[in-house]
């Protein structure tokens, strides 16, 4: 079955209260979001609550989505928002010390714990949408095409802010001192050239 026909039998599934489509709806995306918000969040307690948020509002809003289109992009984007408007709440309260967790189905190997401390403390002081791109690109493996409609923007604002969230990364890192021997696991562990 075509993904758009079976998106399309899912919603009409949910919005006739069907628990079996509720349910299949949940699972299916269920870990996505999470993760995400994760990511994100840097707070496994804070992606959570924000994850059950989103199903809430993907629920309201399931009439709204277009079934020309697929759903998974639409979900993000609710999901990406969401998370947004959860950092903006965020940075109004103390940040908890547990951003290194181990996130379910990601794998302990690659940069050392160093560099990914580096990263992470790189990409908190960059602006969101920045933040958001590589998160999207890099540790979801979402395409450009992908990212460009869950943020609403042209594919070409997506490749410019991700070229220069690497570029200001790289120059980070390098200042840091971890780059002379970390340039090449990062750019193979994370996609960074």
């Amino acid at each position: 079955m075509p993904v758009l026909a079976e998106d399309l039998r899912l919603v009409q599934s949910c919005l006739a209260d069907d628990p079996k489509g509720i349910a299949c709806l949940v699972e299916r995306f269920e870990s996505d979001i999470f993760s995400i918000c994760y990511r994100i969040l840097n707070h496994r307690q804070d992606a959570e609550d924000v994850t059950q948020e989103i199903f809430l509002r993907i629920f309201r809003s399931l009439s709204k989505w277009d079934g020309l289109r697929p759903l998974k992009p639409w979900i993000m984007k609710i999901a990406v928002n969401r998370c947004r408007t959860a950092l903006s709440q965020k940075s109004k309260r103390p940040e908890s010390a547990d951003y290194l967790e181990v996130i379910p189905g990601k794998s302990e190997e690659g940069p050392s714990k160093e560099l990914v401390q580096e990263i992470k403390e790189f990409l908190s002081t960059t602006r969101s949408e920045a933040q958001l791109v590589f998160t999207l690109f890099h540790e979801e493996d979402y395409s450009y095409e992908e990212i460009a409609e869950i943020m609403e923007r042209p594919m070409g604002t997506i490749k410019t802010w991700l070229h220069r969230t690497r570029a200001e990364m790289l120059n980070y890192l390098q200042k840091k001192g971890l780059l002379e021997n970390t340039i090449y696991e990062v750019s193979k562990n994370n996609g960074i050239s």
